[in-house]
């Protein structure tokens, strides 16, 4: 059976930024995770994180094209 949930720790990995980024996405509510155990270790969903990762692939796309029209309307 596949893994459904990521540590922060693999979260981390994933985008490649630091543990403490990958919390305070996580804090923030920037990205959804969920507390478990006793400890309340912090899970992030696999397709959760996927969906989160799109949406940003999304944002840069809108501000490219925003900054080309704006970098457009300055040459002219």
């Amino acid at each position: 059976m596949a893994a459904r949930f990521m540590t922060l720790a693999d979260v981390a990995e994933t985008l490649q930024v630091s543990a403490a980024q990958a919390y305070a996405l996580v804090r923030s509510g920037e990205l959804p995770a969920i507390k478990v155990g006793g400890r309340g270790q912090w899970r992030v969903e696999i397709s959760v994180l996927e969906d989160y990762i799109q949406g940003k692939y999304a944002e840069t796309r809108a501000l490219v094209a925003s900054n080309s029209e704006f970098e457009a309307e300055l040459a002219d």
